[in-house]
Parts: structure tokens; sequence; C-alpha cells
């Protein structure tokens, strides 16, 4: 029986069923963070604004390092050179890089972790956040230090994963980031308590106890990827194989995405740096409202866009550039559709969104929140098309485009706050209007390397996608007004029942209207709606 689940588990799935595994998972993973934000606003933002404002502080170098070294990096450079060698049957080349790779990720990690606990100190108060007092800097120094184990062990589990991604298992690679956001709730719901043990008080606990849940997660997403390697057959080695030309190729490949990586982290520290000038919770009100803007953007652009980049890798491995352009084409329409609307709820329904996680609200969030909206279309958009790149194995393009736009976010952000004086609001006003710049540039060169990629019925589909959320826009904006906040409860239960029905008559009113507009991409919902209609009504012979 065990047998049977792990072998279904780590089955090959399809492009379409991997991209909703990974949908409902992200889906999962973003209600339990979502959740695990609540615990900690509801124990924390009031009362104690100093503490939550150390504790997301503690991430900022632990979480660049690892985005620098490792993170998305290492899956889009690995999964093309993997492919190649699984693809010729080279099995013994492809199992020498894996290993090459988890004991060279996981020494230069270490490494890092260790210069993080000794340098905690001056980062926090020279780097990260000079505008925070002397106690709250004090406690963000120690969560760090607590903090600071994850680079290393995300290290591990990343390439693990990277591996089950590129030969198309999904399932515990799906369900790993669930199980790291469980492990931070079990922080906040019991290592923050004291902890005695025959009388004797072994751990006082507070938001230290958070910290912990955060290594407790860490090591339970490792385990979780871990059983996901069983039945591939893989032969590690605790070597680095220098010569094995796959990891020299890996190698040549990371530098540029690294970068890229550790600039766009680099931007979130300058924006830390500038909200700790600000009153105290700016930074969690701050990152609260990323936080809630980045869920479609997981669930839609990141889940397609990682269900869909091993099939790109494959396509151009076997020279079928026709299929290539054919399916970015396909994906975009689709990740167009679905975040155009998202957006709209996102921007007229935050109100709503901040208080299922903030009991009574929280309107500072929600107007920060209403500005990172517009970012949403276009961030879900950025996932797929620098993959064409990556695909491609040209991870420069990607690098340069993002240095430059991270420089103009920088100084925008920087004169939005410190010049304008328009305060955190400044710092969601620059991420929206680069978000969209770097979209137009990806754009742009991708129309002049992959010809007739963006033709006429691709233009006109998203004039016609842009003319529905339009119509949707009014229908959202009625019932917005109708069902406002004032006239509803403030707990979640009635909360819940009229914001349902917001979402349900916007969503219907945006298949309907895309298709009377002849919008392709709402067929299949539709299709299956009228079938479950038919077999609800088909009489039973």
């Amino acid at each position: 029986m065990v047998k049977k689940f792990f072998a279904r588990a780590n089955g090959k799935l399809s492009v379409g069923l991997a991209a909703s595994l990974l949908a409902g998972s992200t889906l999962i993973s973003s209600l339990l963070g979502l959740y695990r934000e609540k615990l900690l606003l509801t124990n924390y933002y009031d009362h104690y604004p100093q503490g939550i404002d150390a504790y997301k502080v503690a991430f900022t170098i632990p979480d660049f390092m690892f985005f620098l070294l490792v993170s998305g990096a290492l899956s889009v450079t690995l999964i093309p050179v993997l492919n190649q060698r699984l693809a010729a049957g080279n099995k013994k080349s492809a199992w020498e890089l894996c290993s090459s790779l988890i004991n060279l990720f996981a020494i230069a990690t270490f490494v890092t972790s260790i210069l993080i606990i000794i340098f905690a100190e001056p980062l926090i108060q020279y780097v990260v956040a000079p505008g925070l007092d002397e106690d709250t800097r004090g406690l963000a120094v120690s969560l760090m230090r607590v903090i600071a184990i994850n680079p290393f062990l995300f290290s591990i589990s990343t390439v693990l994963a990277s591996m089950q991604q590129a030969v198309g298992r999904f399932f515990f690679y799906a369900l790993a980031p669930s199980i790291y956001s469980l492990g931070i709730i079990i922080g906040i719901l019991v290592f923050t308590n004291k902890i005695t043990i025959f009388g004797v008080t072994v751990f006082q606990g507070g938001i230290m106890g958070v910290a912990l849940g955060v290594v407790l997660g860490s090591i339970l997403q490792l385990i979780v990827s871990s059983i996901g390697m069983i039945g591939m057959n893989f032969s590690y080695q605790f070597k680095i194989f220098w010569k094995n030309l796959g990891l020299r190729q890996v190698l040549k490949l990371l530098p540029p995405r690294s970068i890229d990586q550790g600039i766009d982290y680099f931007n979130n520290l300058v924006e830390i740096n500038l909200a700790s000038r600000l009153a105290s919770g700016t930074i969690t009100a701050y990152q609260v409202a990323t936080t809630l803007h980045m869920v479609p953007i997981t669930l839609i652009g990141v889940a397609i866009s990682t269900a869909v980049f091993p099939k790109f890798t494959e396509q151009l491995a076997r020279g079928r550039d026709d299929l290539f352009r054919k399916e970015i084409r396909i994906f975009l329409r689709i990740i167009i559709w679905l975040a155009l609307p998202v957006a709209v709820i996102a921007f007229l329904g935050r109100g709503y969104l901040v208080s299922f996680i903030k009991v009574n609200g929280a309107p500072e969030i929600a107007d920060i929140l209403g500005t990172l909206a517009i970012a949403i279309l276009f961030r879900s958009i950025y996932h797929l098309a620098s993959r064409t790149f990556y695909a491609k194995q040209d991870t420069r393009t990607p690098l340069y485009i993002s240095i430059g736009t991270i420089m103009l976010n920088i100084a925008l952000a920087t004169w939005f706050v410190l010049v304008l004086h328009i305060g955190v609001f400044g710092l969601a006003a620059a991420q929206a209007i680069v978000s969209f710049v770097e979209v137009s540039i990806l754009f742009t060169i991708m129309s002049q390397r992959l010809k007739g990629l963006f033709n006429a019925a691709f233009i006109g589909a998203v004039l016609k996608m842009v003319s529905a959320t339009g119509l949707m826009f009014i229908v959202t904006y009625v019932m917005i007004k109708k069902f406002n906040l004032t006239s509803v409860g403030n707990d979640t239960f009635s909360l819940l029942p009229p914001f349902v029905l917001i979402v349900s008559v916007s969503f219907v009113s945006y298949l309907l209207f895309s298709r009377l507009l002849g919008i392709e991409e709402a067929n299949p919902i539709l299709q299956r709606i009228k079938q479950f209609a038919l077999d609800r009504v088909r009489p039973v012979v």
C-alpha cells in the first residue's frame, strides 16, 4: 500500500496536471502562510509592533544569501543541463552533477550561516535596518542568529526539489512549502508559550519561539524533499566532481542568475532599510501587503511557469523551436487571462482581504495592497517570460534587465520616501511602476529573438481580455459598494459570505464577457460547467 502510494506520488505528470497540482498546493501553502500572518498580526501587530518588525528584519540576510547562492538560480540552471544528460541516457554524469551540487552548496551555505551568526549585529545596525531603536535591533540580532541555519537546510532541499522537477515529479516538490509554513505555525502556537519540564522552565517563549518554528519548518521541508527522491535511483556520492562537464556548465550558467536573484533581494533590503526609518510596524505592514499580492502571482505565474519550464527545455533539446514558440503564446495567454481579473479583485477587495488576516482590518496595509495590486499582472507574466530565456540557457539577458529595473526601483523608492515624503506608499508605487517596465523590456527582446511570437491573434486576444476585465471591473465595483465593510461584521464568518458572493459574481461575469468576446481561454471552464449541469439534471436510467 505504502509502496503503491509512493509510486503514484512520484510518477511523472503532464504539464496540465503538474500545473494544477502546483496551483493547488500553492493555494494550500498560501492559505497556511496567510494563517501564519494572521497569528503574528493578532499577537504582535497592535501590542508589540517592534517585536514583529524585528522578526521580519531577522529574515533579510539569511534569505538574501539563500537567494544569492541557490534558490531559483539553481532550478533554472540545473534543470536544462540535467535533462540533457537524462535524455542522452547518461545517468552516471547526471548523478555526479547532482551530488557535486549538493556538496558544493552545503559547504558554501554552512560557511555563510556561520558568518551570519558572527556578524548579525553590524549587518542589522549598518545595512538592513539602521532606523530601528536599540531594543528592537537587539531582538532582531538574536532572531537572525537562530534563523541563520536556513540557507544550509534550504540549499540541500532545493537541489533535491530541482532534481524531482527536472524529471516531472511534482508531488513532494509541491508539498514542501506547506510543510515549511506548518513548522512556523507550530512555533507560533506552541513555542511562543513558556515551556516547563518537571517544574523547571526550559524556554521562556515569546517571539523567539517563532524563530524556532522557522528552523523546524526548514528541517521538515528537507525531510519531505528527501522522501520525494524515493524511486529515482539517485546514486549520491560525498564528492565534488570538478571535471564533470555538466557541473562546469551549471557553474557557468549560475553566476548571472544568482546575481539576478541577489539583486532582486537586494532591492528588498533597501525597502526594509527605508521602511525602518518610518513608524514602528511599517516594515510589517509593507511585508504583509507584499505577501498578499504575491499569493495570486505564485498561484498563477509561478505555478504555470514552473510546470511548463521542463517542457520548454525538452522541446528545445529536440530542436522543436516551432512548438516552443507556440506553447509560449498559449501559456502567456492563460496567465494574462487569469491574472487580469484577480488583480481587479485584489484592488477593489483589498479591505476584505486584509480583514481576513487582521481583525477590524488595517487601513495602511489595505492601501499598500491596493497599490501593489497593479503589479500582479506584470509579475505573473514575468515568471514565464524570463523562463523563455532560461530554457535557451540564456541567463545573462534577464540579469541585465534586472540590474536596470532594480536600480530604477531603488531610485524611485528612495525619491518617493526620502524626498517626496509619501511614506511606505512610495515603496509600493515604485514596485508597480518597475513591474510594468521590466515586462515591457522582456517582451520587446522576446519579439525580436522569436519572430512571430506576438502575432495579430495574440495581440487581439489580449485586447479582448482587457475589455472583458474592464466590464468585470464595473460589476465588481458595484458589488463592493453594495457590500461595503461598514455594513458587514468584523469576524471572518461575517466577512466570508459577502466576499465569496462578490468574487463569484465577478468571475461569472468575466467568464460570460470572455465568451461574448470570443476569448478561447474561457471555453474549457464553460464546457466543464455545462457538463456538470447536464450531469445533475440527466435522468438515471
